[in-house]
């Protein structure tokens, strides 16, 4: 799926949130307590996908929101037989019950065996604030099985506590089937985050499996650091796991700049040091293995023009450092009844030639109001 900042984003995120207060039970009947009178807001977003070599792919997303209930549409069609034929549907379907209950159902659908669409997974979730303040998210995905059924696959139970002076801690079960039946615990995380006074956030997530003796045993520490000093914001996260001598030993280490200038142009990067080089075997050290720069401006008119590269490790010579690999430019012009973006994607060929492979043009009712500054073309090495 091309990746857009103006189309709809699909899929479940994990918010931890947790609770220590009594919950009430989850999945309650309710009604739509909100006026039939309050206006309906639709809009809708094509993105046409051409791929070198590859048929072309069409994505049409729509959004309608109706008092408290909000449908969103993401239908993918493959280019068969001379026109664009179904492939997958996902719809997301959000109600408000109350002013603290949230219910979220995410239907997909794809083809059965007879190209007929059928539902293929299905997740239901529900998000309570809690009176206390702290908060729960049950959520449940069920799939279909050999006999087009749908039975439970996977279960979170996501429970915050705000601890106090800017502390709050996560916790995170997730079930997932058993070979004895039914869903078991498979994964814990552990996550806790503060937030100091000088614009700082740490955040700790650590990960649990089980050893096979009924034990919970750390496979995974996440470390994050956010610095907020203006419109620059740095995030630095390390990631250590266990190695095969049972140790916990860094992986990786990702640091993420964003900036702003008083005109409005942005300015972002990702540096990934990881463990893993390709073309060479680990030496215990962690190597600069990508970059990625991005940069958006707009005109005077409110189009927006975008750019990124993105610089990788030569397999073939992994000691020659970073070398250009993709280039992804962008641009969105906006008008009276919507906009439209164009998005061509260049990658570097074996001859060291860069090729056009990829093609995204999305037109969208919705209108948007923010622009940003054309950034200036930048020189390759």
């Amino acid at each position: 799926m091309p990746a857009s900042n103006t189309v709809v984003a699909f899929g479940c995120v994990l918010v931890m949130i947790g609770a220590s207060c009594v919950c009430p039970s989850v999945f309650a009947q309710t009604s739509d307590s909100r006026t039939a009178e309050e206006p309906t807001k639709s809009w809708t977003a094509t993105t046409d996908w051409k791929i070198k070599d590859a048929n072309p792919t069409r994505i049409v997303e729509s959004h309608r929101q109706h008092g408290n209930r909000t449908l969103d549409v993401q239908s993918t069609q493959f280019w068969i037989d001379g026109s664009f034929q179904f492939n997958e549907d996902i719809e997301r379907e959000t109600l408000q019950l109350d002013a603290n209950t949230v219910r979220i159902t995410t239907r997909k659908y794809g083809q059965d065996g007879n190209g007929r669409k059928t539902l293929v997974q299905m997740t239901e979730e529900e998000k309570h604030i809690l009176p206390c303040g702290d908060s729960n998210i049950i959520r449940l995905t069920s799939s279909s099985n050999l006999n087009g059924a749908l039975q439970p696959t996977r279960r979170d139970i996501v429970d915050t506590n705000n601890i106090g002076n800017g502390v709050e801690e996560a916790n995170t079960t997730v079930l997932l089937p058993s070979i004895y039946g039914g869903l078991a615990p498979a994964i814990k995380m552990h996550e806790l985050r503060k937030r100091s006074a000088n614009n700082t956030i740490e955040s700790q997530t650590t990960t649990l499996l089980p050893d096979g003796a009924g034990n919970w045993q750390v496979s995974e520490v996440r470390q994050a650091t956010t610095r907020q000093e203006g419109t620059n914001r740095t995030t630095e996260e390390r990631v250590s796991r266990l190695d095969f001598e049972g140790e916990l030993g860094e992986v990786s280490h990702i640091v993420s700049k964003e900036s702003e200038s008083t005109s409005g142009a942005k300015r972002s990067s990702v540096e990934t040091y990881s463990i893993d080089v390709p073309g060479t075997t680990r030496d215990g050290s962690l190597h600069l293995v990508e970059r990625k720069t991005s940069t958006e401006r707009s005109s005077s008119a409110g189009e927006r023009a975008t750019e990124q590269r993105v610089e990788q490790t030569n397999p073939g010579d992994p000691g020659s450092g970073l070398r250009v690999f993709v280039l992804v430019d962008g641009r969105m012009v906006p008008g009276p009844s919507g906009f439209q973006v164009t998005r061509t994607v260049r990658r570097r060929d074996l001859n060291g030639n860069f090729g056009m492979v990829e093609v995204d043009t999305t037109k969208s009712e919705k209108v948007f109001t923010i622009s940003f500054q054309r950034m200036p073309a930048e020189k390759l090495e």
